[in-house]
């Protein structure tokens, strides 16, 4: 059975070989060729002792859990590459270029992204991320030796590039550091538990987990008394500063998900949901007033728990495609 990390690796190729890049944007082909299960090893989780650095190629699509350093060369005209990295959502990545051999005036690239972006819809998106998204790219080619090191905002960052030259390629460093008050997260799990604390500040955040889960909400507090709806043309949190949505949907884009309910009351407690879908995203929006706090756990959903409902459940969404 492939592991839970192997099953989001296999969401993303999914997306990647569907993909239909336009300039700034991400454009795969061919994608199946390129098997990251292969790479998701114990191997590549070892434990490493104090001072030796963990080293490999990446291939031309790949994906990476673990600091270490990292070189591609290009053995062919490789035109659609990409490497994503995540942590633990309390984690930080760093990306630096150790050595770059392209052939920029030559139509070569190679882009840093703040986050991951998959057939043109980005995490975080556009209305939970403090950067444009022109800021968010890094492009060698125009900045060189101006920016060789770039960390991102979130647990999840990304490489993508084209070289045309056999032989040309690049080698980078990945570290990863402590972020005290994680905001957007994709997990790599489909369990865990999880707090997001958002202090005193004007800012959205969202935690994507790429299955069809249940999830716990058992503590939450805002800077305010309110209710909890479904999203109805006529209810919800609408006007509210601070409140908690769920939503769900196929894409990566949280912007771009159906929303399914609303959380605006502080309360200690259990309040639980299905969600079939392919992707299940709590988001926070928090207006800076107030420190606010929400802690739930989820675990992937099966086929047998949509059968049976329990106490403090609210309405299933998304079952089809399960």
């Amino acid at each position: 059975m492939p592991s839970a990390f192997q099953f989001q690796c296999h969401l993303v190729l999914i997306f990647l070989a569907a993909s239909k890049g336009e300039t700034r944007y991400l454009e795969v082909r061919d994608a199946g060729e390129d098997d990251p299960f292969l790479l998701l090893s114990e191997d590549l989780k070892r434990e490493l002792s104090a001072g030796q650095i963990y080293r490999r190629s990446l291939r031309c699509i790949d994906m990476l859990s673990t600091e270490g350093q990292f070189t591609f060369t290009a053995d062919q005209p490789q035109l659609h590459c990409a490497t994503f990295f995540i942590g633990e959502p309390e984690e930080l990545i760093t990306i630096h270029y150790d050595f770059v051999n392209i052939d920029c005036q030559g139509g070569d690239f190679l882009k840093v992204f703040d986050g991951w972006i998959l057939k043109g819809e980005k995490f975080p998106s556009s209305l939970d991320h403090p950067l444009t998204t022109s800021q968010r790219y890094v492009d060698f080619c125009e900045s060189g030796n101006i920016q060789r090191s770039i960390r991102s905002s979130q647990n999840v960052a990304m490489i993508f590039f084209r070289i045309q030259q056999p032989g040309n390629g690049f080698t980078v460093t990945v570290k990863k550091s402590s972020n005290l008050f994680p905001c957007n997260v994709i997990s790599q799990t489909p369990s865990g538990r999880f707090t997001m604390v958002i202090p005193h500040q004007h800012r959205n955040c969202s935690f994507s987990i790429i299955y069809p889960v249940v999830i716990k909400i058992s503590d939450l507090i805002l800077g305010h008394l309110n209710g909890l709806f479904l999203k109805k043309p006529s209810a919800g949190c609408a006007g509210v500063g601070d409140f908690v949505e769920l939503l769900g949907g196929a894409g990566l884009d949280p912007s771009k998900m159906f929303p399914l309910a609303d959380l605006c009351h502080s309360f200690h407690g259990s309040a639980q949901m299905k969600i079939g879908c392919d992707n299940t995203v709590l988001r926070m929006v928090s207006s800076g007033k107030h420190i606010n706090r929400v802690t739930f756990e989820y675990h992937q959903l099966d086929l047998q728990e949509t059968e049976t409902r329990k106490e403090n459940s609210i309405e299933e969404f998304c079952f089809p495609s399960i």
